[in-house]
C-alpha cells in the first residue's frame, strides 16, 4: 500500500531539512559573527503546502497544517499588513491581518508546484486582496464624507440604546449557551454533530476574546478543532443559529412587554421560549 501525500512529506522531511541547511549555510567562510537566519516561508513549507492539497485524509492535512503551514501563512499575512497599512480596511492590524490568512486558506488548494515559489505566489494573492479591499473601502468612506461630517453630533439617546442592547444580547448569549450545553445529546445525533455543537458553544464562550476572527476565519477554527468538514460545520451551524434567532426574537418580545423592574430573568424567558 502506497504512503499518501502527507507520510511521504514526512518520510523525506529529514532529506528537505538537509537541504535547507545546506542553502541557508553555504560553506563560505565569512568574516565576524554568523548570519542568523530569518527566513519563515522554507521550501520545506512549499512541500508541505503540495503535499497538503493532494491529501485526502483530514487529520494528516490537520496535522502537517499546524507543523509547517500555519506559521508561514500567518508570519506573511503580518509582515504584509505591517509593511502596507492598508489604512481604508477595516479593523485594527490584527484584525485585517487574520482577515488576509482567512482569504489565503481558501487560495491554499489552488496552488500547485507550477505556478513557481508558494512564498512569492502567496505574497502576491494576499497583496492583491489587500488592494481591492483597501480600495473598496476608500471608495465607500468618500461617498459617506457628508454623511459623517453630519455624524460628529452625537445622538446621546441612540448610544444609550445602543449600549443597552449589546447588554441584553449578551445576558441573553451566555444564558442561551449554557441551556444549549445541556440539550446536545437530544438536539444532534450523530457524534460528529455533538463534537461540533460543543465546539462552537466553546467559542460562544470565548467569544471576547476571538473577536479579531472573522466568519471565514471561525470555519476554519472549528474545522480544525473537530477535524469534520465544511459542509457538516455549515448544517450544525445553522441549526443552532435558527434556535438562536427563534429564542432571541421570543426574548425581546417578552422583554419590551416586561416594565422595568420586572421579575423575568434572562434564564426565565429562555425557558418560556421552548413552549411558545
Amino acid at each position: 500500500m502506497s504512503n499518501s501525500p502527507v507520510d511521504n512529506f514526512y518520510k523525506n522531511l529529514p532529506q528537505y531539512q538537509e537541504e535547507l541547511e545546506i542553502l541557508l549555510n553555504p560553506n563560505i567562510k565569512r568574516r565576524g559573527r554568523k548570519r542568523k537566519n530569518k527566513m519563515y516561508f522554507t521550501p520545506i513549507a512549499e512541500k508541505a503546502i503540495v503535499a497538503y492539497n493532494k491529501e485526502k485524509s483530514y487529520a494528516k492535512k490537520n496535522k502537517v497544517y499546524s507543523e509547517y503551514i500555519h506559521y508561514p501563512i500567518w508570519k506573511l499575512c503580518q509582515n504584509i499588513i505591517n509593511r502596507f497599512k492598508f489604512p481604508y480596511m477595516d479593523g485594527s492590524t490584527e484584525d485585517k491581518q487574520y482577515e488576509v490568512i482567512a482569504f489565503l486558506l481558501q487560495k491554499l488548494p489552488k496552488y500547485t508546484e507550477n505556478k513557481g515559489r508558494a512564498f512569492s505566489y502567496f505574497s502576491i494573492v494576499a497583496k492583491n486582496y489587500c488592494i481591492q479591499t483597501n480600495n473598496k473601502a476608500y471608495k465607500m468612506l468618500k461617498s459617506k464624507t457628508n454623511l459623517l461630517a453630519v455624524d460628529k453630533i452625537r445622538n446621546v439617546h441612540n448610544e444609550m440604546e445602543d449600549s443597552e442592547r449589546k447588554e441584553s444580547l449578551k445576558d441573553f448569549t451566555d444564558s442561551f449557551v449554557n441551556q444549549y450545553d445541556t440539550e446536545v445529546d437530544k438536539k444532534h445525533t450523530k457524534q460528529s454533530e455533538k463534537k461540533i455543537a460543543y465546539a462552537v458553544l466553546e467559542l460562544f464562550r470565548r467569544r471576547e476574546n476571538i473577536e479579531k476572527y472573522n466568519k471565514k476565519a471561525l470555519y476554519v477554527l472549528i474545522r480544525e478543532m473537530t477535524n469534520e468538514k465544511t459542509q457538516d460545520i455549515s448544517k450544525v451551524v445553522n441549526t443552532m443559529k435558527k434556535e438562536f434567532k427563534k429564542k432571541y426574537i421570543i426574548y425581546q418580545r417578552i422583554v419590551n412587554s416586561t416594565p422595568r423592574g420586572g421579575g423575568n430573568n434572562t434564564k426565565t424567558i429562555i425557558r418560556k421560549g421552548e413552549n411558545l
